[in-house]
């Protein structure tokens, strides 16, 4: 009988606290559990528009990939079983614009919709460098109080976008994913990222030390917003990016709430692995699209080469992630989102996932790239 009142108790007690909290993000993320490929459906979002001109790649007749992989217990396993029981939905390998591979799993196809996570750091990157070359922001070393005045008088008047993009902002904020009232809690699933953002605070001396963090991220969406001021975040990525590479689909941006919403620019690009791959082509080419210089040249090598100066390390620049010391590079998110870039081999490798399963993918993905 005790135990039945304990867990009659534990119940009530659980209702009451969802019942307290149901405007904010406790009940989200208990009501949600944890954060997944399909959360797309659950925030409010703006729609990237797809132009009317398509990229396609090539396909190749045949596939390159190795017939078996032999696993740590000394078994051999298929590529596409190892993929799949490795929780993949998406695996694409392109090579010279032709598509190597390209496979889907446990129920997802070609046309299905995945959130990018932390790909949308790189993203967020590039379109603050988009957004130097039009004007709309003077440097990379502009304090970012020019443009998030609130945060004045924080100890914070140094830090700067730079600090932003490398992530050496010295800015405090808990990334654990675990924690219902963290800050990667209140960034996620909270309604109003403006006020979260504005009572961020200091924790130690800018360009010191590197500390990942989804607030950095965050912070360089809402000096993207407040630089460009006549559009959204969005229809930035669309004009500069989205439609002038030729998507095939149209995407989606998730925001903190639906009116007035500021882009969640840690986190939530939603869009389909074949697209995601044209953002990689991009890249591969430093930028350019076609004979268009849609990045500068510049600005793909900065964002992407080794620097460890100033509190920087050599494996993370400009929200991209560094592979190895031989130039290849990935955007990575959250359960294993990634796109890889090796141009010492011009190859691209798309990998998106429900999970990250059992696998160092950036490890995998150079020993492909080292077989082509």
């Amino acid at each position: 009988m005790k135990t039945h009142n304990k867990l009659l108790f534990k119940i009530i007690l659980c209702i009451s606290f969802v019942l307290i909290f149901n405007s904010c993000q406790v009940s989200r993320f208990i009501f949600y559990n944890f954060a997944d490929i399909k959360d797309y459906k659950i925030f409010p979002s703006r729609t990237l528009k797809n132009d009317s001109v398509i990229f396609y790649f090539s396909k190749s007749i045949t596939e390159k990939i190795p017939e078996y992989i032999t696993t740590s217990n000394d078994k051999n396993i298929s590529f596409d079983n190892y993929l799949e029981f490795n929780k993949t939905v998406a695996f694409i390998i392109i090579q010279n614009d032709t598509i190597k591979y390209e496979k889907y799993f446990n129920g997802y196809d070609k046309a299905s919709v995945t959130t990018s996570f932390s790909v949308a750091k790189s993203a967020t990157s590039i379109l603050i460098g988009c957004a130097i070359e039009d004007g709309y922001i003077k440097s990379v070393n502009e304090p970012i109080i020019n443009y998030i005045p609130e945060l004045k008088n924080k100890n914070l008047d140094n830090v700067t976008i730079l600090h932003l993009l490398q992530m050496t902002s010295g800015i405090k904020f808990n990334e654990s994913y675990f924690n219902p009232i963290g800050d990667a809690a209140i960034f996620y699933y909270g309604r109003n990222l403006r006020k979260a953002i504005s009572k961020m605070k200091y924790k130690s001396e800018p360009g010191l030390k590197f500390e990942y963090s989804s607030g950095n991220a965050q912070l360089l969406g809402l000096v993207l917003e407040r630089a460009i001021k006549t559009k959204t975040v969005t229809q930035y990525f669309q004009e500069k990016i989205w439609k002038p590479i030729g998507m095939e689909y149209e995407g989606s941006w998730s925001i903190d709430k639906k009116k007035n919403g500021l882009e969640k620019t840690f986190c939530c690009i939603n869009a389909r692995a074949n697209d995601f791959a044209k953002i990689g082509r991009l890249y591969l080419n430093k930028g350019n699209w076609n004979g268009k210089q849609i990045v500068p040249e510049s600005w793909v090598t900065e964002s992407t080469k080794i620097d460890t100066t100033n509190g920087s390390k050599w494996y993370y620049q400009y929200q991209w992630w560094i592979t190895n010391k031989k130039g290849s590079y990935m955007a990575n998110g959250f359960l294993g989102q990634y796109i890889f870039i090796c141009p010492a081999k011009n190859l691209i490798i798309v990998r998106f996932g429900k999970k990250d399963g059992k696998i160092e993918w950036w490890q995998f993905f150079n020993s492909i790239a080292e077989k082509y």
